[in-house]
């Protein structure tokens, strides 16, 4: 399912949270469930924490490599890497993973999972190992090395953070229900083509389908299962928009199909 959310961290500021939106608040919108998983889904990398041993009880953090396993991240360590030896005494730990990009890191979305992370047994580690050599086919030639194993993050706890202004802890219930958005691996190449070959079509979406009638110029900044956002260019100066698909959508050819049907009920009134 999904829930109202605010609109994109590209415009989630505090002089930004006090103006009145300039598209219905209700629109569908992924939940952070949902922003989660297809942020955790996306990236290969993150940040380990596990409890040192020396100095004892500090929080060591490593840099690691990592794919999804269902709802829970797997690794391939070695048993030579500290991270590791941390784990064997206390498998406390966590994995940060955040959002690649320009201008403010803080402004780009991150999750914190939480949970006790454990070795798989040799032998049952048949999905963790399709699951990360998927990820990472260049770690076939040393996975079954003696001193590596494949093991397990159980998630207890998320926290996401999705920019200023957008952060929660997500229950595990959430957490093992939401799907990754089936978009997010063609959002890139959506948004360029709108961007670069569609401006005018999504001025009239502004003026169209929200309050922002005196829109001069928008960009797409968004788009998911759900809907898309827009940044609109008004008298007052840029302004978010989101804009709902009928139904939640799975394919590019699904979204090309809504958005011409969108611009043709622009135009038409």
């Amino acid at each position: 399912g999904y829930t109202a959310q605010p609109v994109t961290r590209r415009h989630a500021s505090p002089r930004r949270a006090e103006e009145e939106p300039l598209y219905d608040p209700a629109v569908a919108t992924p939940n952070h469930a949902e922003r989660a998983r297809t942020l955790v889904e996306q990236l290969a990398t993150g940040a380990l924490s596990t409890l040192a041993r020396e100095p004892a009880g500090h929080p060591y953090g490593s840099f690691v490599t990592f794919a999804m396993s269902g709802a829970a991240p797997v690794f391939l360590l070695s048993e030579l890497a500290e991270h590791t030896r941390n784990l064997r005494a206390d498998p406390r730990a966590s994995l940060l993973v955040a959002e690649p990009g320009e201008g403010d890191p803080l402004a780009r979305s991150r999750v914190t999972l939480h949970g006790p992370c454990r070795p798989i047994a040799r032998g049952g580690d048949a999905q963790a190992r399709a699951a990360y050599l998927a990820v990472h086919p260049n770690a076939a030639y040393y996975a079954d090395f003696a001193d590596f194993h494949f093991w397990q993050l159980t998630v207890e706890a998320i926290r996401f953070i999705g920019g200023f202004g957008r952060m929660s802890w997500v229950s595990r219930a959430a957490w093992d229900a939401a799907e990754p958005d089936p978009l997010a691996p063609h959002a890139a190449a959506i948004l360029d083509h709108m961007n670069r070959d569609h401006a005018e079509v999504m001025v009239k979406y502004c003026r169209a389908f929200s309050k922002a009638t005196d829109t001069t110029s928008a960009t797409m900044t968004g788009v998911d299962r759900y809907g898309f956002e827009l940044s609109a260019m008004t008298a007052a100066g840029p302004r978010p928009i989101r804009l709902a698909f009928p139904q939640p959508l799975s394919t590019p050819d699904e979204v090309r199909t809504e958005l011409v049907a969108l611009a043709h009920k622009a135009r038409t009134g």
